[in-house]
């Protein structure tokens, strides 16, 4: 990935930082993009030669903004995204809004503005992060679920448009990762959540990561509008 470019959104933390620096260690330069800076700064400075845009994927002009100082991307990964649980009977509109429109509609946004500068090159790697409740589906997460499948046919979609100029564009649906985000999560919860996971053990943020460098790299070219599932076999 020597010379490549890479542009990870979401990766003050979590998925998106582990990301950024394993694509960082396979070569790539790697900006690291979300709402946080402060977080931001801190994580850049774990990675040499990594810099840093600020990301609110739910505003068009800050999306524009990050990317016009990021320069050219060759390799994009949508990582950021939110939650607003509840059951549908009782989910407020915006919350429905808030949900897509940062998880789906932001993760367009960003697509539309590394597309020109892939095909002007005639080479790029978009890499979508799904979930693994966006194909078997979730209670209580209505707006979450349908953003992660909504990604997943905007992956098909785009991978079909941009396949003639030798972009590739996939997925990676992961299971149950260990986060911060998760770390919440009662100890009844998770041990009812490891009982449905064939390995028996929880994803970690590296698993996904590994996923998600393959898919960018050049042994992925012959690769694209796939679903790669990160899940320890919990959804099949």
């Amino acid at each position: 990935m020597t010379n490549r470019t890479a542009f990870v959104t979401g990766a003050s933390r979590g998925i998106g930082l582990a990301c950024a620096k394993a694509l960082a260690a396979s070569g790539a330069r790697v900006v690291l993009a979300a709402r946080d800076t402060t977080k931001l700064e801190a994580a850049a400075a774990e990675i040499p030669g990594a810099s840093w845009a600020e990301l609110d994927l739910a505003s068009p002009e800050s999306i524009k903004a990050a990317f016009a100082k990021a320069g050219r991307v060759d390799i994009l990964v949508n990582n950021a995204a939110i939650t607003k649980d509840n059951l549908a009977l009782r989910m407020k509109k915006e919350d429905w809004d808030a949900v897509i429109a940062t998880n789906l509609t932001g993760a367009f946004l960003a697509i539309q503005q590394v597309l020109h500068g892939m095909m002007k090159e005639r080479w790029g790697r978009i890499v979508n992060i799904s979930s693994v409740v966006g194909e078997a589906g979730n209670a209580g997460q209505a707006n979450y679920v349908a953003s992660k499948a909504g990604l997943i046919g905007l992956t098909k979609s785009i991978a079909q448009e941009m396949a003639s100029r030798n972009i590739t564009v996939n997925a990676v649906a992961p299971g149950f990762i260990e986060t911060d985000m998760t770390a919440v999560l009662s100890e009844e919860l998770k041990s009812a959540m490891l009982g449905r996971v064939p390995l028996k053990r929880f994803g970690k943020v590296e698993d996904v990561a590994s996923a998600v460098r393959f898919l960018a790299s050049e042994e992925a070219g012959y690769i694209t509008g796939h679903v790669l599932d990160v899940n320890g076999g919990m959804y099949m």
